[in-house]
This record gives C-alpha cells, structure tokens and sequence, in this order.
C-alpha cells in the first residue's frame, strides 16, 4: 500500500539537523548581498569576502550599484547557501541569511592594513592590483541578527555573534 503522508506528519517527523553556521561561512569565498538604495530600488550582487571574528569585510568597488547603498551606510541582507551541485533538495538548501550594518573603513588604517592581507591569503594577488585602485572602498559588514536553514523542520533564528538563539519551530507551514 502507498502511504502519503499529510503535511502535518511530514513536519512532526522532520528533525532538526544539528547547525553548522561557522562551518558554512568556513566553506564559503563569496557572499551574497542585497542592499537598497535611496529611492528603495533593491540590488542584489555578491563579494568575495573575509571574516575577522564575527565581522565580514568586503572589498567593493564604486563601478557596482551596491557599493553606494553600502557606503551610504544603508542596511544590507547577506546570505551564505550551500551550492546546487552539492545539495541533496533543491527546498531544502542551507543557508544562512543575516541583517548586517555596513561601514567603510578608511584605507591604510591598521584595519585596512590586516583585513586586505586577510583577503589576500584568501583570494590571492588579485587583491593587491584592486586595494590600489581608487574606486575600491573596504566595508565591514557587522551581522545583527539573521536566520539559519539546513532542512525541512530545521530553521534557527541566529544573533549578531553568529549563534544559534532557538529553533524556529513556533511557526508551522499551512495546508491550503
């Protein structure tokens, strides 16, 4: 006999995966961003990054719209999503999606200094030809609080260090 079984018991059955968030970030070069600009047209693109304890650093140049959103120190969404090629449910992709807050950090202060030697480790020399171009800008985006999937009935809201606050089990999905 074919069994079907309802949505609801579909989601008692789903357990939690145990979270993974620095691992994911860890596997990770690139990030995902979308920002807003000031008439409130979204923008999405990505960067390569690197991450300085729970602070992201983006090397960005003015030539990209979401270069300004970020300097004009709008609030940006960043994500981080397990590829494609690699998943075994398209639905069901980890990923983690964080509100962040973006500064610029001027050029040749120490932090400048050690987050391009960072990126340069990371991304090889490249870095070096664009930290000297002028329309290149290094933002720090610091995350404030975001969300962490990695299954079905495996959702966990995450806090500005990067931990997990709590399973995110008090929202249940409807039937039509």
């Amino acid at each position: 006999m074919n069994h079907n079984p309802t949505q609801e018991e579909a989601h008692r059955k789903a357990k939690p995966v145990a979270p993974k968030v620095k691992e994911l970030i860890e596997r990770s070069r690139s990030v995902i961003l979308a920002t807003v600009d000031a008439g409130g047209t979204p923008n999405s693109s990505y960067a390569p990054f690197t991450q300085i304890e729970n602070t992201l650093y983006i090397l960005v140049s003015f030539m990209a719209k979401h270069t300004k959103n970020l300097a004009d120190g709008r609030k940006a969404s960043v994500m981080f999503i397990e590829d494609e090629s690699a998943t075994k449910q398209i639905y069901a992709r980890e990923r983690l999606t964080l509100e962040a807050i973006p500064s610029q950090i001027e050029r040749d202060s120490e932090t400048w200094n050690t987050v391009v030697d960072k990126l340069k480790k990371t991304h090889g020399k490249v870095v070096d030809v664009i930290a000297e171009m002028g329309d290149f800008i290094l933002i720090a985006l610091q995350p404030v609080k975001g969300s962490y999937v990695n299954g079905f009935g495996s959702a966990y809201f995450v806090d500005e260090h990067l931990e997990i606050l709590e399973h995110r089990n008090d929202v249940n999905h409807q039937s039509k």
